[in-house]
């Protein structure tokens, strides 16, 4: 691989220790954040001649400008950093849970003499325990309200005396226990609390034992209404854990955590058991992960969620083996402060079900998620709606079309075109453009070709439904209420100028779509539009251009395949280009190719015998 002066002086001068490398872009923008044991080793393996980068990363190194790097002492540091860099700057190339929020977790004010609860999303070193991270706060509040039945614990700001001369109507009605006016002492009211903390980890045996103790004591001491209320609260835990699935005969405490693959995301699943009972579980979504190993996705997920999870378990149950396991079960050893944690991919019994479990449920939550979305039509004219506003269109982008462009190195580049109606991709419209005209890594050119092919193909639809009987390419037909260039302004500048050429700047909005802050240029504003983080609007145009980009990548490496193929049956003699075409127009593959017998061989249009002798002496 060709590298330049620039790049290769960094490349010289690279220590061989461990650290984390930082790659940059010609604006300065981190793309990439990676870790190694040998950082000289590491950062060379990515500019050697070899084909087995995927597009992702040959994408990502033809971006590269800059290389920083961070020298540690041990395997284990470099993890611990390339974490916290990779949530800090959040780079394009690497995978990430999709929500940059910060989760939301239960916390609990242990360090207070009457505990308070709060949902937050942030976690300090304040004495305070926290519970999580949970996927939404509706959620935590669904697990609040069962808890406070069962733990009544003060929500209000009072200062507590227990002197108070009444209570508030949360007493009267149970949701509180009343430490304001003395009906549960400091003590009672503490141990509650970490009652309640033990019940959020799945350790619900030893309070059903210690609450049935202190209700016969209570009992015997002639204290009945105490009695009974310890025997309300005892039935209230017995009736959730009643509802908890005994998964497994042992009695370990397990996460369990599997995935399902859709276009460019992963969903992760989670189970929480907890002393053999499958006591909860969440989903978390995984961006950035086409063309990363399931492996690499699972590892990637797991440093992320356990970098802010409040608890580690005893043991780890995956679909399968991660190349990083040794120092990730260091790092998380560490973490937990016991020593024991084990990852394991379980082969049989009871640990293999909950994996295969959880694998269906990823599943059937990516499908539920997209049927969701596409049936949503309120939703869906409420997005359109949004968008419309914010970028000041006369009419909702009922029609959106998004263009990439995708090469290797500047060749065999390939422009996508995706379409979405209503919000909801129209896959039977997308198309793909060959780049004809443009040599060299120039998306500029290349976007310039693809939009003035796009209109020209619209400018022949037109003509054709003029004609009887025309039937025009359904694609091409229409025109978009709106573009989005997959770019900044210079992409945008480009469409314009195509527009403006076909007579269609005022009748189509176009914007350029920026990965790095996501911010949206519109012609003739200086300021990008930036739509609210978590705004469905920005939601739908970020999935329009991630759609548009694995198009581009799909199309661009089924070239790349069909280049390949071609390559080698021109090293056949007597083999040209018109019998090449219809060779692979009948096998599809040059394995199947390789396997035909003679006979097979001649079967296709212009093949004669001679030619099929030498195909067969070729593959041997």
């Amino acid at each position: 691989m060709a590298v330049n002066e620039k790049i290769q002086g960094i490349l010289d001068t690279l220590p061989k220790k461990p650290g984390c490398y930082l790659m940059k872009d010609k604006d300065g923008t981190i793309i990439y954040i990676g870790k190694a044991i040998n950082l000289w080793n590491r950062v060379h393996s990515y500019f050697q001649e070899r084909g087995d980068h995927v597009p992702r990363i040959r994408q990502m190194i033809a971006r590269i400008d800059f290389i920083d790097w961070i020298v540690v002492e041990s395997e284990l540091e470099a993890l611990i950093l390339e974490m916290n860099l990779i949530k800090k700057h959040r780079p394009q190339y690497n995978v990430q849970l999709k929500d940059d929020k910060n989760y939301p977790y239960i916390k609990i004010e242990f360090q207070k003499p009457f505990p308070k609860i709060y949902i937050t999303r942030q976690m300090h070193r304040d004495g305070s325990r926290y519970f999580g991270p949970y996927t939404s706060v509706w959620a935590v509040h669904q697990t609040l309200d069962l808890l406070r039945k069962i733990f009544p614990y003060i929500s209000c700001d009072r200062d507590i005396t227990g002197h108070d001369l009444r209570a508030c109507l949360y007493y009267d009605i149970k949701l509180c226990s009343g430490p304001c006016i003395g009906a549960i002492s400091q003590k009672e009211y503490y141990a509650m609390i970490e009652d309640m903390g033990n019940f959020l980890e799945g350790k619900t045996a030893k309070i059903v034992d210690r609450l049935q103790k202190e209700m016969e004591e209570a009992s015997d001491q002639l204290r009945f209404e105490k009695a009974a209320m310890i025997r309300d609260q005892i039935q209230a835990i017995s009736r959730v854990v009643e509802k908890q699935k005994i998964v497994s005969s042992e009695q370990m405490d397990s996460d369990v955590i599997s995935l399902a693959r859709a276009e460019n995301e992963a969903c992760i699943q989670m189970f929480f058991i907890r002393g053999g009972k499958l006591i909860g579980q969440e989903y978390f979504i995984m961006k950035g992960t086409e063309d990363v190993k399931d492996a690499e996705v699972l590892t990637e997920f797991i440093k992320q969620y356990y970098n802010e999870a409040t608890s580690v378990p005893d043991q780890m149950l995956l679909p399968q083996e991660l190349e990083e396991t040794r120092i990730i079960r260091q790092w998380l050893k560490q973490k937990q402060g016991r020593g024991c944690v084990e990852i394991k991919v379980p082969k049989s019994g009871d640990g293999k079900d909950l994996v295969n479990m959880a694998t269906e449920n990823a599943i059937e939550t990516l499908r539920a998620l997209k049927t969701q979305w596409e049936n949503d039509t309120n939703k869906q004219s409420e997005t359109l709606a949004e968008l419309q506003e914010a970028l000041s269109m006369d009419v909702p982008p009922n029609r959106i079309e998004c263009y990439d462009i995708s090469n290797t190195q500047g060749s065999l580049s390939v422009g996508s075109m995706v379409v979405f109606e209503q919000g909801t991709p129209s896959k039977q419209m997308y198309r793909r453009f060959n780049i004809k005209t443009v040599e060299g890594p120039n998306d500029f050119d290349s976007m310039t070709e693809v939009l003035t092919r796009r209109l020209k193909r619209w400018q022949a639809a037109q003509e054709k439904n003029q004609e009887a009987g025309g039937k025009p390419d359904v694609s091409f037909a229409l025109l978009p209420d709106l573009i989005i260039m997959d770019g900044g302004k210079g992409q945008l500048g480009r469409a314009v100028e195509v527009l403006t050429e076909f007579g269609l700047r005022d009748r189509i909005a176009v914007v350029g779509l920026a990965k790095r802050e996501e911010e949206i240029f519109v012609p003739g504003k200086a300021d990008p539009v930036v739509l609210p983080r978590h705004s469905q609007a920005l939601y739908l145009v970020q999935r329009i251009r991630d759609e548009a980009h694995r198009f581009a990548i799909t199309a661009h490496r089924n070239r790349r395949t069909k280049e390949g193929l071609a390559s080698q049956l021109e090293k056949i003699p007597g083999i040209g280009p018109v019998k090449r075409k219809a060779l692979l127009k009948k096998f599809g593959t040059i394995e199947n190719i390789a396997k035909a017998e003679k006979a097979e061989l001649m079967l296709v249009n212009g093949i004669s015998e001679i030619n099929a002798e030498a195909i067969r002496d070729y593959f041997g």
